[in-house]
């Protein structure tokens, strides 16, 4: 079973995407109250090899060896990713043998290291966050290293502008009550104007958050913000089914891994296997008699969870 390759799951900004899960679950500098894998209990700004390179790169092999389609190879999962210290020789090592675009799916915190800019040489397009427009708000949102500050992160960001020449599509994730006003909204687009990015995002809770009190923002007002931050920001809007014309054999450890990294609905589990729907259904039935996952309603959707 593999250990460190999930999916593909669809994804709202990536299409089919292949996951490549580089720390151990909750392995973050940040603590966000609107993470969908629950709270960091201890974050962190240590770098270090906590996967094994040459076993993660070997799975995507493997993986790719299969003939899977795919739009993309998102270095993510379930924490920080360039909190591996090799997460450039993983994406290098992968473009060797692959064509298929490698993504960074990242919170974008540890930009201002010269050596984590560096190590995106062979990565396509680069996807960081950016939720505060000053210190308290960024203080609310992440609960962050206390080594870590905006200022910090927005000098990054910029630096990694100057030195990448990749894509990098900024997403703007939206909590009612913290980073919504007309005020906090134009203090995010003060700096995403120092930033430069190719494309803004804005996001909301659609999955269950690592804090109750997180609802989304409405669709109303989440178009309203779109407005403000003018022609190279989007809604993301919700997930939709991707077509699977590929039917592949599937198992409840299979569902059990990709609901490990985030919580998913029937339908993402059916897309991200490349099964049909009833086949899900089944997965998930196994797995709740089981013990192994709990339901949760978000949003009016059924999402599976770890229990």
């Amino acid at each position: 079973m593999a250990r460190y390759v999930y999916g593909p799951v669809p994804s709202r900004r990536l299409g089919r995407s292949l996951g490549v899960d580089l720390v151990p679950l909750k392995t973050c500098s940040l603590n966000c109250v609107f993470c969908q894998l629950g709270r960091t209990l201890q974050p962190t700004l240590e770098r270090a090899e906590y996967v094994p390179t040459s076993a993660v790169v070997e799975e995507v092999r493997e993986r790719l060896r299969e003939g899977v389609p795919l739009d993309y190879i998102t270095l993510g999962g379930s924490g920080e990713p360039t909190l591996h210290s090799s997460f450039g020789i993983v994406a290098e090592q992968i473009r060797s043998f692959s064509r298929v675009p490698i993504a960074l799916l990242t919170n974008g915190s540890l930009f201002y290291l010269p050596d984590v800019r560096a190590a995106c040489r062979a990565i396509s397009v680069i996807l960081p966050t950016l939720d505060a427009g000053d210190e308290e708000t960024f203080r609310r949102v992440h609960r962050p290293h206390p080594d870590l500050t905006l200022e910090r992160i927005v000098q990054g960001l910029v630096a990694l502008r100057q030195e990448y020449a990749g894509q990098i599509w900024l997403e703007v994730f939206l909590v009612p009550g913290l980073n919504t006003s007309d005020e906090e909204v134009r203090k995010i687009q003060a700096q995403i104007e120092r930033i430069r990015p190719d494309r803004i995002d804005l996001n909301t809770a659609v999955r269950p958050p690592a804090e109750g009190f997180v609802k989304p923002v409405p669709p109303e007002r989440l178009a309203q913000i779109r407005d403000m931050l003018g022609p190279k920001a989007r809604v993301i809007a919700e997930m939709a089914v991707v077509p699977t014309p590929l039917e592949m054999a599937a198992t409840a450890k299979d569902a059990l891994e990709m609901i490990r990294r985030r919580p998913c609905t029937l339908e993402d589990i059916a897309a991200g296997l490349s099964i049909h729907p009833s086949e899900a259904v089944k997965l998930i039935q196994r797995l709740l008699a089981e013990g192994k996952v709990t339901e949760v309603l978000a949003g009016g959707r059924r999402f599976y969870r770890p229990r």
